[in-house]
């Protein structure tokens, strides 16, 4: 027994069967086309964006802690110390090293600039991040001494290092005290640190002006005793790290803000997410347009089968049956345009994925990446055929009631 309807079939019969006019059979390609390159480009233009934000997960991994933990109010934590040792004991925290962050001025070789100065823990620091993977030198920061200081491309552009082993004086205001108007130079501290190499995050966020050096040699310029200005925290690998946060944010109360990956980048990600969505808006509106030449060549396949349609009154089938010969046949061209979109949207994005067709413009060498990034998600399939199904059932209905009106008034 076929478990389709009656209408179904012969809905399905029209769809295969060749049409008189030319005219209808051109019309009726052009749509099922016009349906599917618009799905496609959903599935692309998407799978593109999940590869950008992938892509900016994966650099975020270099740098960027699991969980960052900063104060809500003020510039420090009293005991950054004893908060980081109180953090470590956290379930699902492998690590928690308190760092001190501020800006400095930096002057090499007669030349200066002003950089972010990142105090931290030079023997632990690479196993909270990926920092010695980045280093251009190759030298670990572990074999530090408290002198040394690694300095982004950025920093050492500017300033002309591009051999390790250069002197630096770093200045940071003096946070307590008046101001010598006889000598300016008073009111600042000074520090003279060794370069001992160059690492680049290609980030500009990391890259443009940062300088890491030990936690001591920052509080020292800073006139810091324990303090910190913020935590930073390593979970144990395949702990939940918003779970983790939580736990931390639920420790430390109201005195802290406690913020996982994505919160860290949240204006980044919220922007991938905002033109993500609204091209997709932007898609649907060019599908809704393509809906219209469904509409069109389903009214001329209705009046080209007017003597069908008298047929099938003849042979018993009510209004609604015939009407319903006409819904499938609608269904069928949208479903068939959809199906075949997300088809050659896939293979499409695979062919980027592993071939990288269409590349970035620009210098390769400044590129993080060659070519345009790609990830299919099965929710954004989903997504992709819920317009395609919403368009099929509303061209549907007008073409149903389209066909009911020519069948004669008798029936």
């Amino acid at each position: 027994m076929n478990p389709f309807p009656l209408p179904a079939r012969i809905a399905w019969r029209y769809l295969r069967a060749p049409k008189s006019h030319s005219a209808v059979s051109a019309i009726s390609v052009i749509s099922v086309v016009g349906v599917a390159v618009a799905t496609a480009a959903i599935i692309c233009v998407l799978s593109v964006f999940n590869g950008f934000r992938e892509v900016l997960t994966e650099k975020l991994d270099i740098l960027a802690p699991d969980v960052l933990v900063t104060p809500a109010q003020g510039k420090t934590f009293a005991d950054g110390d004893s908060l980081a040792s109180a953090i470590a004991t956290v379930e699902g925290v492998e690590m928690a090293l308190p760092t001190v962050v501020d800006n400095a001025l930096a002057l090499a070789d007669g030349r200066e600039m002003p950089v972010t100065l990142r105090g931290v823990d030079m023997k632990r620091y690479p196993a909270l991040t990926h920092i010695d993977s980045i280093m251009t030198g190759g030298r670990p920061l572990g074999e530090f001494s408290t002198e040394d200081v690694a300095i982004s491309v950025g920093v050492a552009r500017q300033l002309g290092i591009f051999t390790p082993d250069v002197a630096m004086l770093l200045f940071a205001p003096r946070r307590e005290g008046r101001v010598n108007l006889a000598n300016p130079l008073s009111s600042f501290l000074t520090d003279s640190v060794n370069v001992a190499d160059v690492f680049q995050a290609m980030q500009s966020e990391y890259d443009e002006k940062q300088v890491i050096c030990d936690i001591e040699t920052a509080r020292r310029l800073f006139q810091y005793d324990s303090e910190a200005t913020a935590i930073e925290v390593a979970t144990v690998p395949g702990a939940d790290v918003t779970e983790v946060a939580t736990h931390i944010a639920a420790r430390l109360g109201p005195d802290a803000v406690v913020k996982d990956r994505f919160r860290q980048q949240e204006v980044n990600f919220r922007m991938i997410s905002i033109e993500k969505w609204v091209t997709f808006l932007l898609l649907i509106f060019i599908l809704v347009i393509a809906s219209f030449n469904i509409i069109s060549s389903l009214c001329m396949l209705v009046l080209e089968k007017d003597s069908s349609i008298a047929t099938l009154s003849a042979l018993g089938m009510n209004r609604r049956e015939i009407g319903g010969v006409f819904w499938w046949e609608s269904m069928y061209v949208s479903l068939t345009g959809g199906l075949t979109g997300v088809v050659a949207g896939i293979v499409l994005c695979l062919l980027q994925e592993w071939l990288g067709l269409i590349r970035l413009g620009g210098d390769p060498s400044s590129l993080v990446i060659q070519a345009y990034p790609v990830k299919v998600e099965w929710g954004d399939i989903g997504v992709a055929l819920i317009p395609v199904v919403a368009i099929g059932v509303v061209t549907a209905f007008i073409t149903s009631a389209f066909a009911r009106s020519r069948i004669p008034s008798s029936r």
